[in-house]
């Protein structure tokens, strides 16, 4: 690709995204000064120095939720909706180099953010400040937005939305080219049941990750190794327990994981009864949930999957946690009660924990329409807009959709130990970012 107007800010692009990715922006709630910790406060100010830098008005929210950056002029606003928070790094030592250092190896920048979404945000401001430097006229206010909790609960832009103005169109850099213009809707739960003297166990993964380990200490320890041989899972010795090793992706593509939670937990079933385990078992073998609710998909947005991240039993209760990615057209409120009907059967009680609706905005719309073009103009790749299980903050506002910034044939590494962007897909992102706002924003 040629770099019509981004070739000369590269090297100022990956000096910041260096700064930010060396912020260890993970969620802490336990922190009495900033409602998700010091070093996502911490992100929130580094990034409104580095839209000062570009000559941005910047205001970050006065108890930290959110920040966001804005140039031009007009009655329109145009969002680029981002986020700053990053999920933890799992095991370090697994990582080529330390996950918040920027490195660049074999043509590729690793880090924690550099795909999600640290990397894929720089690019598009440093697209902007190619425009910028070139004396371009936005004939409208393009304004980048900075969540602070979007791998969680998304309680920034909740108050972002009770607070602020609404975009009248944008885009988020947290997916993949051409575009996304269907999210599957996001149903996290729990499942609460009886609680066992005989089994403790205690696995705890985030949600929207599959679990790639699964460990038990106990008793019947040879039937369990047994029961792991036997349907396939790897596992290693440690002690008077094992570790099942599974394979870890992102909750929107659980079926392409290998959950180690339910690996464990079938083989647990085999000499333990307990209701949790049952229920998991019969219902829950396969990750698009088809055990359970049937075959749920749609031609616009794909197949329901299931991710069952969190399981918890000890004397006085058992608990799961559940991830489920809900087709466009599914019926959300059917599939609940289907849930909770069959989970009763068990002892287990529903509760739902968070809730995203789904995003669709029409192929033939003015911004999809737009964006596809200045997509297909400088890749030539004419490859049609896609539907994701992913959840982007492109669902907070209407008219907004993911665009970004992973390239057809990249691997996608976010929430994964290694994570990296190559180099090349860094600065085509930045040069159809800069083009993209270029033809939604200049005159």
């Amino acid at each position: 690709m040629e770099y019509e107007l981004t070739a000369s800010v590269q090297k100022e692009a990956l000096r910041s995204l260096d700064q930010w990715i060396s912020v260890p922006s993970v969620l802490d709630e336990d922190s009495v000064h900033t409602p998700f910790g010091d070093n996502i406060q911490h992100a929130l100010e580094v990034a409104m120095e580095t839209c000062q830098s570009l000559g941005m008005q910047t205001h970050i929210d006065e108890k930290g939720y959110y920040a966001y950056a804005e140039i031009g002029s007009g009655e329109k606003l145009l969002a680029i909706l981002c986020h700053l928070d990053v999920v933890p790094t799992g095991d370090e030592t697994a990582w080529h180099f330390p996950p918040f250092e920027l490195n660049l190896a074999d043509g590729k920048l690793y880090g924690r953010g550099t795909q999600d979404d640290k990397g894929p945000s720089v690019a598009a401001l440093y697209g902007l400040k190619s425009l910028l430097d070139r004396g371009e006229k936005l004939n409208k206010r393009v304004r980048f937005i900075f969540g602070a909790d979007e791998e969680t609960l998304w309680r920034c832009m909740e108050r972002y939305n009770a607070n602020e103005e609404q975009a009248d169109y944008g885009f988020a850099p947290d997916s993949a080219f051409p575009l996304t213009f269907a999210e599957k809707g996001l149903l996290q739960l729990y499942l609460y049941g009886p609680g066992s003297v005989a089994i403790s166990l205690d696995v705890q993964h985030a949600l929207n990750v599959v679990p790639d380990q699964a460990k038990y200490q106990g008793k019947d320890l040879d039937a369990i190794k047994a029961s792991l041989e036997e349907i396939g899972a790897n596992y290693e010795e440690n002690g008077n327990g094992v570790t099942v090793i599974g394979k870890s992706i992102h909750a929107k593509d659980a079926p392409q994981g290998t959950n180690a939670l339910v690996q464990l937990a079938k083989a647990l079933n085999e000499s333990n009864q307990h209701p949790m385990l049952e229920f998991i078992s019969k219902h829950f073998t396969k990750a698009n949930g088809e055990d359970l609710f049937g075959e749920v998909e749609d031609e616009m947005s794909g197949g329901l999957t299931c991710n069952l991240a969190q399981l918890s039993i000890d004397s006085k209760q058992s608990k799961l946690g559940i991830d489920m990615r809900i087709p466009v057209t599914a019926n959300k409120e059917a599939l609940v009660a289907e849930l909770e009907k069959v989970a009763s059967e068990y002892e287990l009680r529903y509760e739902e924990f968070d809730y995203l609706a789904s995003l669709y905005v029409p192929e033939d719309s003015d911004l999809v329409q737009t964006l596809l073009k200045v997509y297909r103009e400088l890749t030539g790749d004419d490859s049609k807009p896609m539907s994701s299980g992913g959840a982007t903050f492109a669902r907070t506002m209407p008219n907004c959709v993911a665009y970004g910034a992973c390239l057809p044939g990249v691997p996608m590494t976010e929430h994964q130990i290694n994570e990296a962007m190559p180099l090349k897909n860094f600065y085509d992102a930045m040069e159809i970012y800069a083009q993209a706002i270029r033809a939604l924003a200049v005159d």
